[in-house]
């Protein structure tokens, strides 16, 4: 594929994902993802063969983008592991419209394309397996740098982990407030073992 075929694909996936972050999958059409675009409708079905080749297309590449920036996170020089995970976990807080509505696709989706779509749904799964393993990953360093022990299944702590943010991202959008992930951190703090959150360079 040559590069403005890669420009023109990328510049539809990042269109797409900015209103349909907002809106929800199936409540956005394609014609307004094209109009938005500045592409005709000939184009998106050059690069996809139909709305839901495009909605997988799209979580790829949003679940690519997104480990990428979770690995700068996770491997931050000059603090520790430990620091590195607590800090994954507050760009969580921050990633929210007013500390009320997340903008992660998986918050946004899951819930609504698992029993609409299957390619979707694997590209989701397959997605929130590679953020667990990353998880896991950071708690092995955290526990070799000596910034955290006491923990014998990194696997199976990343993902309650895991599981108790996004529950509590979920809770957040039907509150209104941030409660739920402010209660998400303590209840980390607590599953890792502290008493309190972590300094820098602990």
């Amino acid at each position: 594929m040559s590069q403005e075929r890669q420009d023109i694909r990328q510049h539809i996936l990042d269109t797409g994902t900015t209103i349909i972050t907002g809106k929800g999958f199936a409540g956005v059409g394609l014609n307004e993802i094209l109009s938005t675009a500045g592409v005709p409708k000939g184009s998106f079905y050059h690069y996809f063969k139909s709305k839901e080749r495009f909605g997988e297309a799209m979580l790829e590449d949003y679940v690519g983008k997104y480990l990428a920036q979770m690995d700068a996170t996770l491997a931050k020089p000059g603090q520790s592991a430990l620091q590195s995970l607590m800090d994954y976990w507050a760009g969580w807080s921050a990633d929210t419209d007013d500390g009320c509505d997340c903008r992660c696709l998986v918050v946004k989706l899951s819930s609504e394309v698992a029993d609409m779509s299957e390619p979707m749904r694997l590209a989701l799964r397959d997605g929130t397996d590679r953020i667990v393993a990353r998880l896991a990953q950071c708690i092995e360093r955290a526990l070799a740098d000596g910034s955290l022990s006491g923990i014998a299944d990194a696997s199976h702590t990343a993902l309650t982990m895991y599981q108790l943010w996004l529950g509590a991202a979920i809770l957040t959008k039907l509150r209104r407030d941030p409660s739920a992930l402010q209660g998400a951190r303590v209840a980390t703090l607590n599953l890792l073992g502290l008493a309190a959150a972590p300094s820098a360079g602990n």
